[in-house]
């Protein structure tokens, strides 16, 4: 038997037996190669684009934690400036005054004339002050629970891996 001069051809004695479900595994690994690659669409110099399939397995907590408290803190911001507008709106509509009437004319029995006011209540100091409130709360929360969120990612991934994701060149 003449020996094979092709280096990537191995010859007789240097193949292996593998098993039928290696064998398997092996061609199916190669299909889907060649359908991704066959998938690819391409550049402009008529080469294929690259891609690249990574594994996510650690996310730093510290980045984490610093990106969520300034998306909370944008977040927060955004908040208090539409309530600020909300409320302006509906006071310049006239809403306080119509529900002022509207309680008035109930309450309001014979000679005595009502003293209520829904501003006393529901006014914009009140508002905006619980809104403030809430929005340093959800700064606070948010930003503990996307940072527990990584570790907790980082714990499952070294369990199982991790995300896998399929990176391309842009051309």
């Amino acid at each position: 038997m003449a020996k094979s001069t092709d280096a990537s051809v191995p010859d007789e004695k240097t193949r292996v037996a593998l098993p039928a479900r290696v064998k398997e595994t092996l061609v199916k690994a190669a299909k889907e190669h060649n359908d991704t690659m066959s998938l690819a669409s391409t550049t402009k110099g008529g080469k294929p684009t690259r891609r690249a399939r990574l594994r996510l397995v650690r996310v730093d907590p510290m980045s984490v934690m610093k990106t969520s408290f300034l998306l909370s803190v944008a977040f927060g911001i955004v908040t208090f400036v539409a309530v600020l507008i909300v409320w302006t709106i509906l006071g310049a509509a006239g809403l306080w005054d119509a529900v002022n009437d509207t309680v008035a004319t109930v309450i309001t029995s014979g000679d005595q004339a009502s003293t209520f006011d829904i501003r006393d209540y529901v006014g914009m100091g009140r508002v905006l002050g619980f809104t403030l409130v809430v929005a340093v709360i959800d700064v606070i929360l948010l930003t503990a629970i996307a940072t527990l969120g990584a570790y907790l990612y980082n714990m499952a991934a070294a369990l199982v891996g991790g995300v896998e994701v399929t990176l391309a060149e842009d051309r």
